[in-house]
Order: structure tokens, then sequence, then C-alpha cells
């Protein structure tokens, strides 16, 4: 996984301006598989603040032609990234297509809606890096489709080892945004987070599954 300091730094202090990303080690969220964390993201929150917005779908059209050279088409993974994907895509002047987690159950079933060739190459948009597991699956229906897929740009990951390994097995590079160290860096900095619970949100990410219990 790669990413640029010093958007890396902006990015995080960006997201947690506008609660983004939420830290509450005292009372932890629950996620939708189980897990109790501090932490708690939805970047969907990103499209409702202009500047910021604008900031994020620069930042990926900059980086994503350096990291993965220029793309036939930009992909948005169902539906956290189809907003900012798409603003990625204007920004670059591209074709756009979003990706669902599974065929539709009616109609022409697609999984993937847009305009797409076989041999087109794509760099897929996603919101959020958790285990990587269903934005890899895009990336398998992009492949099925005959789509040659350069690489992943997400705005911001929590850096589990899990989400390594699984792109590492897929052979797919990913460029964030920004990354949970960072994050925590900058949340110290703005004093969101005192020093004591500093240690708490990092023990977390060292065992996310079975933290709190």
């Amino acid at each position: 996984m790669i990413f640029n300091n010093n958007t890396a730094q902006k990015t995080a202090e960006l997201l947690l301006q506008i609660n983004a990303i939420k830290l509450n080690p005292k009372n932890p969220f629950t996620w939708a598989s189980g897990w109790q964390s501090p932490i708690y993201c939805d970047n969907r929150i990103t499209l409702s603040f202009p500047e910021v917005r604008s900031f994020i779908y620069n930042e990926f059209a900059t980086n994503i032609e350096q990291k993965f050279g220029r793309p036939d088409v930009i992909a948005g993974v169902a539906t956290g990234a189809i907003g900012i994907g798409m603003l990625v895509a204007e920004k670059m002047g591209l074709p756009f297509v979003y990706v669902r987690p599974e065929p539709k159950k009616h109609g022409r079933q697609n999984q993937i809606e847009g305009y797409l060739q076989p041999g087109q190459t794509v760099v897929v948009i996603e919101d959020l890096i958790s285990t990587g597991k269903s934005s890899l699956q895009a990336v398998d229906a992009l492949i099925e489709a005959g789509a040659n897929v350069k690489g992943m740009a997400a705005i911001f990951t929590y850096g589990f080892d899990v989400a390594s390994a699984n792109f590492n097995a897929h052979n797919v590079e990913l460029f964030t945004l920004s990354n949970y160290p960072t994050l925590l860096e900058q949340a110290v900095k703005s004093n969101y987070i005192s020093a004591s619970e500093l240690e708490t949100v990092k023990e977390w990410s060292k065992s996310p599954d079975t933290w709190g219990k």
C-alpha cells in the first residue's frame, strides 16, 4: 500500500474536521461485522462539503496519473464510492462505471453499470478499506468482464494486515489518500484525543476482531 505523506496528513485533518471519521475510545462503535471499534468512518459525508470533496477528487486525479498512468475508465465501488468516483472521472475527462456487490436480480442483471469494453484499462475508486474483501470483489467482477485493472485508489485505510494480505494475493496495487497512523497523529495534534486514548486506539488496530471482548 502506497500513499503521499503530505496528502495523507491533509486528508486526515479534513476528515476529522467534518466528522467523517469519529474516534470514541470510551464508547466504542459496533460495526456491521460485530467488531467493537473506537473509530467509525463514513467518507460519504465528504460529498456534502464542496471544499473537501474538491480536495479529494483533485488528489485522486493527480495521484492516479502518477501511480498508475492514465486509465481508459474510472470505476467506483457501490455504493460508497459512486459519488467521488464520478467526480474523479469528470476531473480526468474519463468514462465512468460502477460495480455492484453482486448482479441485479432483475432486468439485464448487471453487476457493472455503464459502458465497459474488454481490454480497457481501469482504476478502481473506493471510499474505505477495512479487510479489502468487498473492494476486491469489485476488482474480480471487472476482470471477469475483460477489464485490465491497473490498481485501486481509496480515501482511507485502516491498514489491517489482512487487507495487505488480500491485496497481495490478488496482485492489486492500492493507493490511499490517508491511513490510520496518520489519522491518529493528526487527532493528537488537534487535541481530538488524549495521549492515553491514543494508546487505546493503537491497541485496537493490532487485533480489531477481538478488541473489547
